[in-house]
């Protein structure tokens, strides 16, 4: 029969085991996705001012205003493409009276994502930019792939965000302090003239780990949501979803042989309908049987709150679709959520300050590899003799 004290510490000695399998979970994963979880939360820093940082070189996006129409939507694509002939042309952006217009031509194989941009009451040529080069693209290979082939990377990374995800919560078990004079010591840096350096990075890895852990927990569940359709999926349904939670284009519903309005009449009767939103993106159907797709920005910086409206390419007549991305004030919580997660996982959700706290998650989420990869060597570093006193 056991005694209290034999119990007690039985129950020890299986704290201390779990624990230890805890520690072991954390250091051996996080020694395998330290450089990946690195690279990608310095990618993520980068990321995060982007909009504001290419401002500054956004001299392309402004004309001087005048007192005609917009040109048509088809004599857009035509000039577009004797800048770039034989590609494809994805969509067109068409902003108010003094920004000029986008033509986006994107291919996925080989990958090819470049923008015309026209001046929209001439239809002169303003600048022709390559998306794929400069510096916010280099930072975003970083951050989606590694710089390595498309397939490879970001299957490594798609991977390596799981695994950072399940060691912010093994990170948060090893926090646990045992009392609340322990609590103390894990909230507050605590240092004298005398604390070592493995000390000082010890307290560096806990607290700011703790500190962030919220933040991280965030941008890694967030990126789980693009990185994987089986994670995007669940998030959906969880959150009560019952859409089809895809992009759907809708067909027309009108038959052959009705008479057809040109597309060139949709954007300015969406201009005069919608006139309080941002921007109208146009996109030109892809065959015989699909509606014309619209992309209109209701808000500068965000994508969750943008209507997706569909329209028969024959008779302009709306298309009703089951998808989330519908009108956004046809979106219920569910669609919110996915809708909200690119948004969510850049910081933009929450304007400058969001995108302030994104950069701060990610630059401290950089620092935990660091810390705990010293911590991890300043023990394999212990004398021999520390080792064996450590080891009794």
């Amino acid at each position: 029969m056991l005694t209290k004290e034999m119990a007690k510490d039985k129950k020890s000695k299986v704290k201390k085991r779990s624990k230890k399998n805890w520690y072991n979970w954390h250091l051996y994963l996080g020694l395998i996705t330290g450089v990946v979880v690195f690279v990608v939360s310095v990618t993520g820093c980068c990321w995060a001012f982007k909009e504001e940082i290419e401002s500054l070189d956004a001299w392309h996006l402004s004309v001087k205003e005048e007192s005609k129409p917009f040109i048509a939507a088809t004599k857009a694509k035509e000039i577009a493409l004797t800048a770039l002939p034989g590609r494809h042309i994805h969509g067109i952006i068409y902003g108010d009276k003094s920004q000029s217009l986008e033509v986006v031509f994107y291919e996925e194989e080989p990958e090819f994502y470049h923008s015309v941009y026209l001046n929209p009451y001439s239809g002169e040529v303003i600048r022709v930019k390559d998306h794929f080069k400069g510096f916010f693209a280099f930072v975003l290979k970083g951050h989606t792939r590694l710089w390595l082939p498309k397939d490879i990377g970001e299957n490594i990374i798609a991977l390596s965000t799981l695994i950072f995800l399940s060691m912010v919560i093994s990170g948060i078990v090893l926090w646990w302090p045992k009392n609340k004079k322990g609590l103390k010591q894990r909230l507050v840096f605590l240092w004298k003239s005398t604390t070592k350096w493995k000390r000082k990075n010890f307290d560096l890895h806990t607290i700011i780990g703790f500190y962030a852990s919220s933040l991280a927990f965030a941008l890694a569940f967030t990126g789980c949501v693009m990185a994987y359709g089986w994670f995007y999926f669940i998030v959906f349904k969880a959150t009560g979803g019952d859409k089809n939670p895809r992009f759907v284009y809708p067909e027309n519903i009108s038959k052959a042989g009705v008479p057809v309005k040109p597309i060139d009449e949709l954007v300015p009767i969406l201009m005069d309908r919608y006139s309080e939103a941002k921007s109208y993106e146009l996109h030109f159907p892809e065959n015989d049987t699909t509606g014309i797709l619209v992309e209109m920005a209701n808000s500068d910086g965000l994508h969750y709150d943008m209507d997706y409206r569909f329209y028969d390419q024959r008779t302009l007549e709306e298309l009703s679709t089951n998808s989330i991305y519908g009108a956004y004030e046809n979106a219920d919580f569910a669609d919110k959520v996915i809708r909200m997660n690119y948004d969510i996982h850049i910081g933009a959700i929450g304007g400058l300050a969001g995108k302030i706290i994104a950069f701060i998650a990610s630059l401290l989420a950089a620092s935990l590899p660091v810390t705990g990869f010293l911590m991890y060597w300043g023990r394999k570093k212990k004398p021999a003799k520390q080792r064996k006193m450590a080891t009794a």
